[in-house]
């Protein structure tokens, strides 16, 4: 394993670009570990300085209702780089960066905001909000992009300085304003992270929507109310069911212009699981996201009583804590066994195949993103390579788009990994967002 990723000995500015992602063991295997030091933060511009954790700023109309779901409660500025600077940080993760998609500097913000936890019940979230260096009198078009699976939370967008922020900055260094949520759980919101609850990530994004629009009248800009969706694994899931969220019920002022997610676990229970047991999914990967999901799903739907019902010793003893979103991918991979079968108990390698009780509940409650008829574009991105998250979940989503009479083609990204697959969509997706009219 190279443990050179991450070293929390230097500076936040200076960490190695974290891997990030679904499964984060797959990025080890593809050898796309080599994403380097993120590019040094510069010092908030001083106009801004006094805008930092402070609340008392937001300005009389938007404290119209500080307590509703979305209300904005602090701005806190994390970065202000140059297009040369956003250009050297994309490369060094290895997204592609010529001219025609950076062209534009950005400045990112962590927002905190009101939302709701997986009851409905207060609570507070974060999220990265990036602003490209536009002329001021320009609307922007905002992109909702969705992470991907992270087990610490400071590797969440609006904390940490690596993976998280490749995608935002580069769709905000094409022109458009970006919000990237946390989800629950993650970057500096309370409690543990509900690992694929669909419908808390989509009421943190909705309410970050709400955030964004919020912050952007703080900073002197326009959003035009055109919304692009977007999101790498996890975050392909969450982009679908957002989508879905938003054509029931809607986000004012925003209006969808595009759908294009990448990679994502569209289909729990037809795909993705059986994938945990035919070999399509690595066993690393498959260990690592199956442990994450019971213990998550636990939470919230009756799957087992103790650890020990599940999980064979001596992982029993171990898994839950290894979740609380405290401990880093290089502790949890290490702790946790090489297949399924070492993880699981007879009986339970035997029952989650065909799942029953609590664990079908889980699965049925986070399946169905892709069930709507969207009325703006898809593009439903993917790879072939991928051992992670195998590419029969995105033909899965087309076939069921398909039945509504949407055409949404499965565009696949080659042989490469889960990690290449975002790698090599993220710089289409920006471009084809540019396109879309």
């Amino acid at each position: 394993m190279d443990t050179d990723c991450t070293n929390n000995e230097m500076p936040g500015h200076a960490r190695s670009v974290r891997r990030g992602g679904a499964a984060l063991a797959a990025l080890m295997l593809a050898g796309l570990a080599g994403l380097t030091a993120a590019p040094a933060v510069q010092a908030a511009p001083a106009q801004h300085a006094d805008r930092t954790d402070r609340a008392d700023q937001i300005s009389r109309t938007d404290r119209t209702d500080r307590t509703a779901r979305g209300a904005l409660l602090k701005v806190t500025p994390v970065a202000d780089l140059s297009r040369a600077e956003v250009a050297r940080f994309l490369k060094k993760g290895e997204f592609e960066s010529g001219k025609e998609t950076v062209r534009y500097g950005v400045r990112a913000y962590r927002l905190t905001y009101r939302t709701v936890d997986t009851q409905g019940r207060p609570t507070t979230a974060t999220g990265l909000f990036v602003l490209p260096k536009t002329p001021e009198h320009r609307a922007l078009g905002l992109v909702s992009d969705s992470h991907g699976t992270m087990v610490h939370r400071s590797y969440a967008p609006s904390v940490g300085e690596d993976f998280g922020r490749l995608s935002p900055y580069l769709h905000a260094a094409a022109g458009k304003a970006v919000a990237a949520p946390d989800y629950l759980g993650l970057g500096k919101g309370p409690g543990r992270h509900p690992y694929m609850d669909t419908r808390s990530a989509v009421t943190a994004s909705e309410d970050m929507l709400r955030a964004s629009h919020t912050a952007a009248r703080r900073e002197g800009r326009t959003l035009s109310g055109d919304l692009y969706l977007t999101g790498f694994s996890q975050g392909g899931q969450v982009a679908m069911a957002l989508g879905k969220a938003l054509d029931q019920k809607g986000v004012a002022p925003f209006t969808v212009r595009a759908v294009a997610p990448v990679s994502g676990p569209y289909d729990l229970s037809g795909e993705e699981f059986p994938a945990l047991f035919d070999g399509r999914v690595n066993d690393t990967s498959g260990v690592f996201y199956l442990s994450y999901f019971l213990v998550a799903q636990n939470r919230l739907h009756p799957i087992y009583k103790d650890p020990s019902e599940v999980f064979r010793a001596p992982y029993a003893d171990r898994v839950e804590q290894l979740f609380d979103g405290e401990h880093t991918e290089e502790e949890v991979l290490p702790a946790l066994p090489r297949s399924l079968k070492e993880l699981l108990t007879p009986d339970f390698y035997e029952r989650i195949q065909h799942p029953g009780g609590g664990l079908r509940e889980a699965l049925e409650a986070n399946d169905g993103a892709c069930d709507w008829k969207p009325a703006a574009p898809v593009r439903l991105y993917a790879s072939r390579g991928d051992t992670d998250v195998p590419i029969q979940n995105a033909r899965s989503c087309s076939a069921v788009l398909a039945a509504y009479g949407v055409r949404a083609p499965v565009v696949d990204q080659g042989g490469v990994p889960h990690m290449g697959s975002a790698v090599r969509a993220m710089p289409k997706i920006a471009r084809w967002f540019a396109a879309v009219r």
